[in-house]
């Protein structure tokens, strides 16, 4: 017997309009139809939903931390100064020429003589403060530490912007007479037993020699480099002399120089002024190299946020691994639900349901399963960037965008993943459809 098929069945709404068709629905009853369809299979929709959940908040997660990891580098190095150029010594070499390089830093031909030039002569620079660095043993009533020594000038504390907590820095005639004062960072008062008060006008040893105490520093924290907190700092005429005594032929040999510009608009001249001076001091002409190596703040911020970027790239690809099968996971369900409601798409599809509709309706499920993740996954993420910075004290940073762009990856997914299955669902057959079991 030969079976034909049924003409669509119309209502007339009585006033004259056209007809409307039993199977179509609009966007809304879709919508609703979809969350039932959620709701029905409560835990096979978490389920399905729960690699979205996880790819979504971890991306939230490690997004935020990379940036406040990255916020947090940025204030610490503009807490060494502002507008800061950092002179370093090149590096020494051995074995005939070219040699074998020993590293940036390693030579000694920076000196304060060179510090004073750049002062007296380069226009773009506001001042400098010279460094002559080591480390030593600090010892305080039995307490002891080993910490850096910075052997500097009373410009020190306006170049770098360290200003003493308690106390004073040394000044003019204490570092013209190598005088034996100290100023210390807060860690080392810490770990000599001491505090920022009680420290003031004590007495500690230095390689077999007594400083007096006469001021502490603020603190400044630790960045990617250094414990800024952990140091001594001492007249550089005293550091060299009865500390380090590394001289070079033409006066005090320096391990760099910090050069403050007169504004962020004029690093750049500053920069070329001290480039030209010393190389006229150091009688380097072409094809010789520049015996010293120039930093700018801005060439450390941009290498620190390079770093602290590729890591969160790499952490927010990892995490989006779990997206991708969330996504195939939204994609297995959907074709599972197109198999159990074969019967359900035949019945609409015979009483006027077009494709069209039926793709609608299907791929709207799989977008609002996807959402629905996303949205779970957003506030998990957000829990858990609050919950690492209130633990570890790490800094987090969740930005909107990070929000808004991870509600339109889950949208694309269930889009994505969601067509092939809808398109499956609306390729059906209706006679077929209504067959099937």
């Amino acid at each position: 017997m030969e079976l034909k098929q049924q003409t669509p069945v119309t209502l007339s709404l009585g006033n004259g309009s056209p007809p409307a068709r039993r199977g179509g629905l609009d966007l809304i009853e879709t919508i609703q139809l979809a969350w039932g369809s959620l709701l029905a299979n409560k835990l096979r929709s978490a389920l399905t939903m729960l690699g979205v959940i996880i790819g979504i908040a971890a991306v939230i997660a490690m997004v935020a931390i990379g940036r406040g990891a990255q916020a947090q580098t940025e204030a610490q190095l503009k807490s060494l100064g502002s507008n800061l150029i950092f002179v370093q010594n090149g590096a020494a070499s051995f074995g005939g020429t070219p040699g074998a390089s020993q590293g940036a830093g390693t030579a000694t031909t920076l000196t304060w003589d060179d510090a004073k030039a750049i002062a007296a002569t380069a226009q773009a620079v506001e001042d400098v403060a010279p460094q002559l660095n080591g480390r030593a043993q600090a010892t305080f009533a039995g307490a002891n530490t080993n910490t850096n020594l910075v052997g500097t000038t009373p410009s020190y504390v306006k170049v770098r912007d360290f200003l003493p907590l308690t106390g004073r820095f040394f000044n003019q005639i204490e570092l013209d007479q190598s005088a034996k004062v100290a100023v210390l960072g807060q860690t080392v008062v810490d770990e000599l037993g001491l505090d920022s008060r009680s420290a003031l006008g004590k007495s500690i040893r230095i390689r077999g020699e007594d400083f007096l105490v006469i001021g502490t520093l603020e603190y400044k924290g630790a960045t990617q480099f250094r414990d800024q907190d952990d140091q001594i700092v001492l007249p550089l005429t005293t550091m060299a002399g009865r500390i380090v005594g590394v001289n070079s032929l033409s006066g005090i040999a320096l391990n760099n120089v910090a050069v403050s510009a007169e504004s962020g608009d004029q690093i750049d001249a500053a920069q070329f002024q001290i480039t030209n001076l010393l190389r006229l001091r150091h009688k380097i002409v072409p094809p010789r190299v520049d015996d010293f190596f120039i930093r700018t703040q801005a060439d450390l911020v941009e290498a620190s946020n390079s770093v602290t970027g590729i890591f969160t790239i790499l952490l927010g690809v990892t995490a989006a691994i779990s997206l991708v099968v969330g996504g195939i996971g939204i994609m297995n369900i959907m074709l599972v639900s197109v198999s159990e409601r074969t019967r359900e798409i035949g019945i609409r599809k015979a009483i006027g349901a077009r494709s069209g509709d039926i793709l609608r309706q299907f791929l709207i499920e799989a977008v609002v399963l996807a959402a629905s993740g996303g949205l779970l996954g957003i506030g998990l993420g957000v829990a858990a960037a609050w919950a690492v910075s209130a633990t570890l004290g790490w800094q987090t940073s969740v930005a909107a965008e990070s929000i808004a762009l991870s509600l339109g990856v889950c949208v694309a997914i269930g889009v994505f993943f969601g067509v092939y299955p809808a398109r499956q669902a609306a390729r059906l057959d209706p006679i077929a459809a209504l067959r099937a079991d």
